[in-house]
């Protein structure tokens, strides 16, 4: 089944796996919309990244955990673009490395109004909008970004993000069962240890190189890496593969 054309939504694409998705699908010649929260520098950056590689673009600020930001920014994409073909869910943040007894409940809500309540938000609107372009031969896709987080746990690093992608597996198993009669694929990607500034942002920069040298393959993952996971999953090569989770952790 060849490749052809598509219209791609990415959360959280101004940086990390996000960005490097959506470069990967610019050089598929697909039209992709940016989404990010704050930084939109960053994101005019991934824009210009996107046409750079063969695509268009189009950054849409939207905070993940409002609905109606994500309303809006299904409708800005649908009216530079046409319907949607597919969407990557990958928004989501993480806080400083601590065990749960010295978790605030103002960072617990924190981590889950995005990464789940967002998640959620962003899923519902994607079941909504796909089936405009879905049909038998032409199936439409959602991928989730989960994390190997969901079943190692992170202790004392930060088992609220962990218990938070444990929920995109749940999401992603109910789902696919919802929507695999609307000819919608729902599928989920579990990174390992990747090179991302998630990281430095929970406070700990060395644990990239530490926690990378423990997997298999004796090394930490790159972006582009994970990105080709979930461009494969969007595209029509992988038309009978959905509610599935795609390790991509180095054998970790």
């Amino acid at each position: 089944m060849p490749n052809r054309p598509m219209n791609i939504l990415i959360t959280g694409a101004s940086r990390g796996i996000g960005r490097a998705t959506a470069r990967l699908a610019g050089a598929r010649g697909w039209k992709v919309g940016i989404n990010y929260a704050t930084n939109a520098s960053a994101a005019n950056e991934a824009v210009a990244e996107v046409e750079s590689a063969g695509g268009k673009a189009i950054a849409i600020k939207c905070d993940v955990s409002k609905e109606d930001d994500v309303i809006a920014m299904f409708d800005a994409m649908e009216k530079q673009f046409g319907p949607i073909d597919g969407v990557v869910i990958n928004a989501g943040i993480v806080a400083k490395s601590m065990p749960l007894a010295e978790m605030t409940a103002e960072r617990l809500r924190s981590v889950f109004d995005t990464n789940v309540l967002g998640s959620y938000l962003c899923a519902r609107e994607a079941a909504r909008r796909l089936p405009a372009t879905a049909t038998q031969d032409r199936t439409a896709s959602l991928v989730i970004v989960s994390s190997a987080a969901a079943r190692l746990g992170s202790p004392n690093e930060y088992v609220d993000y962990a218990g938070s992608k444990g929920a995109m597996d749940t999401l992603t198993i109910g789902l696919s069962k919802e929507l695999g009669p609307k000819h919608i694929r729902v599928n989920a990607v579990r990174p390992g240890i990747i090179d991302t500034e998630i990281h430095a942002s929970a406070g700990d920069p060395e644990r990239l190189e530490r926690i990378g040298g423990l997997t298999p393959l004796k090394r930490p993952g790159g972006a582009d890496e994970v990105a080709e996971a979930v461009v494969w999953l969007l595209s029509p090569l992988a038309s009978y593969v959905t509610g599935t989770h795609l390790d991509v952790t180095g054998g970790r």
